[in-house]
């Protein structure tokens, strides 16, 4: 099986930056995609940004010029940088990875337990 360890949440003042670690330990043969996600208190959980083995990044609209996600293969680890954050950013971060476990395998997709992130106004 694959785990997932986040960390790098915590609380944060309005304008602050904090950049999320999640490194992926297991029988990892690739990792097809890696992504973070956040679920806010009564809200369903959404995705913050994506990105593909092949580099491609995508962003939801309201971190678009204010985040980064960037990974380091070596380390099966994806980062989530964010800067200018905001109230509204408030909640439980998600890391998720897609991974195949053999060359030839089908893929499976695991979560992290989720850090939470608190920016005050």
């Amino acid at each position: 099986q694959v785990q997932l360890v986040e960390s790098g949440g915590g609380l944060v003042q309005a304008g602050g930056s904090l950049r999320l670690s999640c490194t992926a330990s297991g029988s990892i043969f690739s990792i097809e995609t890696m992504g973070w996600y956040r679920q806010a208190p009564g809200k369903q959980r959404e995705l913050v940004a994506g990105l593909t083995s092949g580099g491609r990044t995508n962003y939801a609209d309201s971190v678009q010029g204010r985040s980064t996600i960037s990974r380091d293969n070596a380390k099966n680890t994806v980062y989530l940088q964010m800067n200018s954050l905001k109230p509204e950013d408030t909640a439980v971060y998600y890391c998720n990875m897609v991974v195949r476990t053999r060359a030839i395998s089908p893929t499976f997709s695991f979560w992290g337990q989720g850090t939470q992130v608190t920016v005050s106004s």
